[in-house]
C-alpha cells in the first residue's frame, strides 16, 4: 500500500512538535516544551540535548497515537527556529555549550564593532540583513571567541556549527549529514543571496572557518538529506526531503506562492513575510530580505520580512513572571474585562526592537499608567502591542514594495485570540483572514517534503487545500485608529536609548 502520511517536525523557540498530515489535514500531533535558560540579562539559551530528546519523544508519541505501521510515513519535513545557533563535536555529537537563541543580545559589541566600518547596513546588499544581534553570524563569532577550546576545535575540524535544523538532521541521520537549507542559511549573515553559498569575504570579516559550516541545499528536494536509520525514533528508514526556517515554512503553508502574497505568524515573536518573486528586493524601510523557499533545481523565491521579537512570549511573561494569568489562553478574558486599554501602551522591547527599528538599545516600557490602571488594561495593552508592532512592519512593507495590503493571512498560536485578531484588522484597516489549518509552519514543512516525492502533485493541489476559517473586518473609526497609532509612536520613542 502507498504511504499515507508526511511527518513534520516543528522545532520552535519554546516547544517541539511532530504533526502527521494526510493529503488534506493534520491527523495526529504531539508537543513538548523545553527550558528557557537566562544566564544573564539579555542572554537566552537552550540545551541542544534537551531539544533532541524532546524531538525523539514527540516523534514516538505521535506514532503511537496514530498507530503508525511500517510504510505509513512517506517522508519527513523539518522546520525550525532559524537563527538559534549550536556548535557540536562531529565525532561525539556532544554540544560544546548551550545553543544561543535568536532573542539573545550578547553579540551587541560584535555588531557595533563591525558597524563602525560601513554602518549597520554594511552587509545588506549581499545578505539582505542589517547588522543585528538577531542573526547567527555574530553568535558563531561570539562562541568561537569566548568559549574555551572551541576555536581550536573548529580549526582542527572537530567542531561543526548549525542552526537547529542542522542539529536535528545530523542527529536524525545518525551523524551522516551536516546540512542546512537556503532559508536558514539566509539568516546567518554569511550567505550571499545571489550565489546562495557561503561568502568567503564575509567569513573572513567574521573570522569564521568555512569548514565548520553545513552544506547549503534547496528547501524541497527528492534527494533530500538522507534517511532516518532503521533503529531510529521512527523505527524505520524514512527520507528527509523538506527543510525550511519556520517563517518561510508558514509562508509555504499559507500557499503564498505568488509575488505580492503575504502572511503573519503570531508565535513567540511575530513575522510578516511578503513573497517578492525570484528577484531579491532590498528594503529601504527597516525590513530584511530573505530567501522564501527553493524547490529542487528551480530558481529560489525571495521575500521581504518584518521580524518582531516579543509577542507570544510577552503573554508567557505575564503568566510566568507577573502571575497575572494561570495559562496563556486566559489573557483574552482578562483583556476583555476592560473596554479599552485605558491609555496604557506596552512596548515589549525585552531584547531591543527588531523591524522596522533595529534598535538594540531599546528596552521594554509600560507607558500611560494611572491609579485607574488595572490588570485588564495591562493584558489588553500587551495584546495590542502585538498588533501595533505588526502594523509598523506592514507600513514599511508597503513603502518598500509599493503594493497596498488588501488582506492579511494569519496563523500561529495567537491567531486563535479573537480580540487580538479584531484589533489587528482595526489598526490595519484591512481584512484579517485565518485559515482552517492554523498550524501552517508544520504544514509548510510537510508540503516541502511531500512535493519532493510527489505526495502532492503540484502547487495548485496545495492551493486547493487552503480554506478560510474566519475573517475579521475593521470596525475602528479612522480618527480613533490615528490617535491610537500616534500614542503608540510616543511609547516607542520613550523605549529608545535605554541602554547606553
Amino acid at each position: 500500500m502507498p504511504a499515507k502520511y508526511i511527518a513534520a517536525i516543528d522545532q520552535g523557540t519554546t516547544s517541539t512538535r511532530c504533526i502527521l498530515f494526510d493529503h488534506t489535514s493534520p491527523i495526529a500531533s504531539a508537543q513538548k516544551e523545553h527550558r528557557q535558560i537566562f544566564p544573564q540579562p539579555g542572554w537566552v539559551e537552550h540545551d541542544p540535548i534537551e531539544i533532541w530528546q524532546r524531538t525523539r519523544e514527540v516523534i514516538r508519541e505521535v506514532c503511537i497515537r496514530a498507530n503508525i505501521r511500517k510504510g505509513d510515513i512517506a517522508a519527513v519535513g523539518i522546520t525550525n527556529q532559524r537563527e538559534t545557533t549550536v556548535v557540536w563535536n562531529r565525532h561525539t555529537g556532544k554540544p560544546y555549550c548551550n545553543a544561543i537563541v535568536w532573542q539573545d543580545t550578547r553579540t551587541k559589541e560584535i555588531c557595533d564593532e563591525l558597524a563602525r566600518e560601513g554602518g549597520q547596513d554594511r552587509f545588506r546588499a549581499k545578505t539582505g540583513l542589517p547588522l543585528a544581534t538577531y542573526f547567527s553570524g555574530p553568535k558563531i563569532r561570539w562562541i568561537l571567541d569566548n568559549c574555551a577550546g572551541i576555536r581550536a576545535a573548529a580549526e582542527s575540524g572537530d567542531a561543526i556549527v548549525g542552526t537547529i535544523d542542522s542539529w536535528l538532521i545530523w542527529n536524525l541521520t545518525g551523524g551522516a549529514h551536516h546540512v542546512t537549507d537556503v532559508t536558514n542559511a539566509s539568516r546567518t549573515m554569511l550567505m550571499d543571496l545571489a550565489t546562495l553559498d557561503w561568502d568567503d569575504e564575509l567569513l573572513r570579516i567574521f573570522n569564521i572557518p568555512r569548514q565548520i559550516l553545513p552544506r547549503i541545499t534547496s528547501s524541497s528536494d527528492p534527494a533530500g538529506w538522507g534517511t532516518t536509520p532503521a533503529g531510529s525514533c521512527f523505527g524505520e528508514a524514512i527520507p528527509i526531503c523538506g527543510n525550511l526556517g519556520d517563517q518561510q515554512a508558514a509562508l509555504v503553508g499559507q500557499t503564498c506562492f505568488n509575488p505580492g502574497e503575504s502572511k503573519n505568524t503570531y508565535g513567540t515573536g511575530c513575522f510578516v513575510l511578503l513573497n517578492t518573486g525570484t528577484t531579491p528586493v532590498q528594503s529601504k524601510h527597516g525590513l530584511v530580505t530573505t530567501v522564501a523557499y527553493k524547490r529542487g533545481n528551480d530558481p529560489a523565491y525571495y521575500a521581504l520580512e518584518g521580524s518582531i521579537a516579543v509577542t507570544g512570549s510577552l503573554v508567557q511573561w505575564l503568566r510566568d513572571s507577573l502571575g497575572l494569568i494561570e495559562k496563556s489562553s486566559d489573557v483574552e478574558a482578562l483583556a476583555r474585562s476592560v473596554p479599552d486599554n485605558g491609555g496604557v501602551y506596552f512596548v515589549p522591547a525585552f531584547s531591543g526592537l527588531f523591524a522596522p527599528y533595529w534598535r538594540s538599545d531599546a528596552r521594554g516600557i509600560i507607558a500611560g499608567m494611572t491609579r485607574f490602571t488595572n490588570t485588564g488594561h495591562i493584558a489588553r495593552a500587551a495584546l495590542e502591542a502585538t498588533a501595533l508592532q505588526t502594523r509598523d512592519v506592514i507600513v514599511a512593507m508597503e513603502q518598500d514594495s509599493g503594493v497596498k495590503l488588501s488582506s492579511l493571512r494569519v496563523d500561529g498560536g495567537m491567531a486563535v485570540n479573537e480580540l487580538l485578531m479584531q484589533f489587528q484588522a482595526d489598526v490595519l484597516g484591512v481584512e484579517v483572514v485565518r485559515p482552517k489549518i492554523t498550524e501552517t509552519t508544520a504544514l509548510g514543512a510537510a508540503y516541502a517534503a511531500g512535493l519532493a516525492i510527489d505526495f502532492w502533485s503540484d502547487l495548485d493541489s496545495l492551493r486547493k487545500n487552503w480554506q478560510r476559517d474566519r475573517a475579521w473586518e475593521p470596525k475602528m473609526a479612522a480618527a480613533q485608529r490615528d490617535e491610537c497609532c500616534r500614542q503608540w509612536k510616543k511609547a516607542i520613542d520613550r523605549s529608545l536609548g535605554w541602554i547606553e
